[in-house]
């Protein structure tokens, strides 16, 4: 197992929509990698894609609760999308009003190829949906509204990490 590091905005692999896992038993080092990646503090959540690898997997880190998914999607929604803060590891130092549904289920699987359903409320409900977003090359900036897009476009060009190098 390895802490991987995570890419960051302007990294082309961030906007690719993610490949199906085929072969669950193969995946073993990437969920290991995402399960390690993701318990430093400070994370709630890791996608393949922001530790560079463009397949359909996430960890999540939320209230001491650590869990993986393999191919997840969200099956379910409840209530009306709330503005919530929201940041993340590809995009370093910002924090936006995201509009995000209050509570979810996802469903994916696990490295047996077992189904597993994970009903999050507040902050995993974000996680889940954060995460999932990724593996479709979305990353929360694309869910903004107009104006905190606008806000949030400004901070990212006066950031002293992006299309810097």
């Amino acid at each position: 197992m390895a802490v991987r590091e995570i890419r960051l905005l302007g990294d082309p692999v961030l906007k690719t929509v993610c490949e199906p896992v085929k072969n669950f038993s193969e995946a073993t080092s990437l969920i290991e990698d995402l399960l390690e990646t993701t318990q430093l503090p400070g994370r709630a959540g890791v996608a393949a894609p922001q530790i560079g690898v463009g397949l359909r997997a996430f960890s999540f880190h939320v209230d001491k609760q650590l869990g993986y998914l393999i191919n997840p999607r969200i099956v379910e929604t409840f209530g009306e999308k709330q503005l919530v803060d929201e940041g993340c590891l590809s995009v370093p130092g910002l924090w936006q009003r995201t509009p995000r549904f209050p509570e979810v289920i996802a469903e994916g699987f696990d490295l047996e190829g077992n189904v597993v359903r994970i009903h999050g409320e507040g902050l995993l409900a974000q996680a889940l949906q954060h995460e999932c977003d990724h593996l479709d090359g979305m990353v929360y900036l694309d869910r903004l509204e107009v104006e905190e897009r606008r806000d949030a476009m400004r901070k990212l060009r006066e950031t002293d990490w992006f299309l810097k190098s």
